[in-house]
């Protein structure tokens, strides 16, 4: 039998693992096993497997909304687009360009945030463009282009982390948030490696570890400072390295040594013999990683965190050089290209800086319009979403759920609610949708072909297995019907390759530059990572098909690996990070005493408004919960599973009690994947590291009351 099974990827995170998609007799299609993908090896966690589900027209958005007397109606297409143009149109005439917000999301292709952030500066005009991804890893980017001189998340692929000796783990729950991922950890332990988890709760990873780190919510800075600190005082500096490919270590030196071992238990509630335990793991083998993820990255000072994490790899020789270095855990499926190519506040595709007149000028000759009427950088994800309904009056949102996923999300709920139009493109009703005055129904992963950028850098192939139902379009539709009604009627394809061969131009000599990079490339070598400029290409004439048609000429293998001659650094030095501990924006006092955590679980995946609605995910995860460890709970007088106020300076959320030992007795964990009273997002501070402008989800002060009767009651 011919085999008809299409492969692609996961639609959910970063790992975007390989699977096959074939077709059912009902006119659906399954999951398989997909082995040749390099990444999971066929493995896939629940939510992959079960992704599917989604495509089911009982499930997700099939016509057009258009709200009528209060009520969201169903409406043709034609009426809903010009609704939406119109109010974009009204909205700029009345109040200017900037009155006129994007949203944008870190799941859209490539090609889709290429599109949306050419819409909102050359269609509408608007400063006032970012997306969710402003939420994910921005602090680990910003930490990354002050130290390397470029941000992507993986310098290296994943396969180098089985092969090292020893990775230090911070803030992430790998187990739970990329299950298919955990068997590098698993690898590195039988080749004789050691895994260091840095987290407050012993999660199913830190169960891993030869050691587990608790350090308090908050202090991860001093933590990395303490390590600092005895790196230089046993003598474990690599100091030719330090002279010979990095700049700035006097002044990181100076800073650490301020953070003697005694202070750092202190704060941080990690003992002395654990501290020097950590760096002797860390220090003995001649290979070494450390690996980020949202725990130390989404604090009010994340990007000086993830820094001094850094200066660990940077002072001990272990950047730049194999199976040894820095990495983030990017989270969204498309966190990575989500920012790269123009839907970020600040920068034009290729990942150039919005204020560089060359990177203007250079992406204007592209678009063919002027580079003086690009406009500059807007507000950041948290601070546009706060302008809502004052300085920005409409809004056009595609692939987020802020009303979950925002920090004060009850204020941010408001903001929305306050607009003078909300147009919201998704493929379920989310709880943003809900409150739209216009929702389009749009393509998702199995129904339309684009690519994506994996945490490793790895741009993938995603191609389309079956149609869509019909009533619904791809957001490059709706990008092209609503410039064609706003005046440009060219310039916005339908196509997602002629897309990509557009963002190829707009990228190519740029830090991240796919210009060598082709859809038949990606199909042939299961993808290509960036940097892959085109071979003998101009600054705006790309070969055709990058030499794989015609005259053969030297294709460009891409970059697995970054840094390993040069850093992408002016001087080609790594710049070490001269910081010194400070607290939480939010400390604990005596009216909110405990600190507050986030996080994930395995069953669900962000705002949860697309795993919410599979039945097997929620049987596994069927709502929010308080963890918190057994002397906190009799403190507090509360039993399993008993209903638990968490009360914060922004709101009051309720969830069953859950009582473990695997937390830390001053703080409590709550998930985030679910709405109403048990959003753990009422709860969080949006208060802004100052350079990455993400907000501080991972800790806040809170108190805890106990509640008469059940849950959600």
């Amino acid at each position: 039998m011919r085999n008809t099974s299409t492969p692609t990827h996961c639609p959910y995170c970063a790992l975007q693992c390989g699977m096959n998609l074939s077709p059912t007799p009902t006119g659906g299609v399954e999951v398989s096993e997909r082995g040749d993908f390099p990444v999971n090896r066929g493995a896939l966690c629940g939510k992959g497997r079960t992704a599917p589900a989604l495509l089911s027209s009982g499930v997700r958005l099939t016509s057009p909304l258009v709200r009528r007397a209060g009520v969201l109606r169903p409406a043709g297409w034609e009426e809903a687009l010009d609704r939406v143009a119109g109010e974009l149109a009204r909205a700029r005439a009345e109040h200017g360009p900037d009155a006129l917000g994007v949203f944008g999301g870190g799941g859209l292709t490539n090609e889709k945030a290429y599109a949306l952030g050419k819409f909102a500066r050359v269609v509408l005009g608007t400063s006032q463009i970012d997306y969710n991804g402003r939420f994910c890893m921005s602090s680990a980017a910003a930490a990354g282009v002050r130290a390397f001189g470029l941000d992507r998340g993986l310098p290296f692929p994943l396969e180098d982390v089985p092969r090292t000796g020893c990775v230090i783990l911070v803030g992430s729950n790998l187990a739970e948030t990329m299950p298919p991922a955990l068997r590098y950890l698993t690898e590195l332990k039988e080749n004789g490696g050691r895994l260091i988890v840095v987290d407050p709760r012993r999660t199913r990873t830190a169960e891993q570890a030869d050691l587990h780190l608790a350090p308090r919510p908050g202090t991860d800075l001093a933590l990395a400072l303490g390590l600092l600190h005895l790196i230089v005082a046993e003598g474990r500096t690599d100091e030719a390295y330090i002279r010979e490919r990095t700049s700035g270590w006097e002044e990181a030196r100076a800073a650490a040594m301020a953070h003697w071992p005694e202070y750092v238990e202190r704060i941080t509630g990690v003992s002395v013999p654990e501290l020097r335990a950590a760096v002797r793991l860390f220090c003995e083998p001649k290979a070494a990683m450390v690996l980020t993820a949202r725990g130390p990255e989404q604090q009010s000072k994340g990007t000086d965190t993830v820094g001094a994490w850094i200066d660990l790899c940077l002072a001990t020789g272990r950047a730049g050089r194999p199976l040894s270095g820095f990495g983030c855990l990017t989270g969204q499926g498309n966190g990575q290209g989500g920012r790269e190519h123009g839907q970020k506040a600040d920068q034009l595709p290729g990942y150039r800086s919005l204020t560089d007149p060359a990177a203007r000028r250079h992406v204007a000759r592209v678009w063919g319009v002027d580079p003086d009427a690009l406009p500059g950088p807007g507000r950041s994800a948290y601070e546009l979403l706060d302008a809502l309904g004052t300085d920005v009056r409409t809004l056009l949102l595609m692939g987020s759920n802020p009303v979950v996923s925002a920090p004060r999300a009850a204020h941010i709920e408001d903001r929305l609610r306050s607009l003078d139009f909300l147009a919201v493109c998704d493929v379920v009703r989310s709880e943003t949708a809900e409150l739209a005055d216009v929702v389009l129904p749009v393509t998702q992963w199995a129904e339309e072909t684009g690519t994506t950028t994996s945490l490793e850098g790895r741009v993938l192939l995603r191609r389309r297995a079956l149609a869509p139902p019909p009533g619904v379009r791809s957001d490059l539709e709706v990008l092209h019907e609503l410039a064609a009604r706003l005046g440009m009627e060219k310039g916005f394809p339908t196509d997602p390759e002629e897309v990509f061969g557009e963002l190829r131009r707009a990228s190519a000599g740029g830090p991240a530059d796919y210009s060598g990079i082709t859809y038949r490339r990606l199909a042939e070598e299961n993808g290509v990572f960036w940097p892959c400029p085109a071979p003998a290409a101009g600054e705006d004439v790309l070969p055709d098909d990058s030499g794989l048609d015609g005259p053969p000429v030297a294709v460009h293998p891409g970059t697995p690996r970054l840094f390993l001659d040069r850093f992408a650094t002016g001087d080609g030095r790594a710049r070490f990070a001269a910081v010194s501990y400070r607290p939480a924006a939010e400390e604990p006092d005596d009216d909110y005493p405990v600190l507050l955590t986030t996080g994930r679980v395995v069953a669900q995946y962000q705002s949860g408004a697309q795993t919410r609605r599979v039945e097997e995910l929620n049987a596994a995860a069927p709502g929010p919960y308080v963890e918190m460890h057994p002397r906190l709970a009799e403190r507090l007088g509360a039993a399993d599973g008993e209903a638990v106020a968490v009360v914060s300076r922004r709101g009051r959320a309720v969830a069953p009690a859950r009582i473990s030992r695997a937390i830390r007795p001053d703080t409590v964990f709550m998930p985030f994947h679910w709405p109403g009273e048990g959003r753990a997002n009422t709860l969080t501070n949006p208060a802004l590291d100052p350079t990455s402008r993400m907000p501080e989800f991972k800790v806040c002060a809170v108190r805890l009351e106990r509640v008469t009767g059940d849950p959600g009651e």
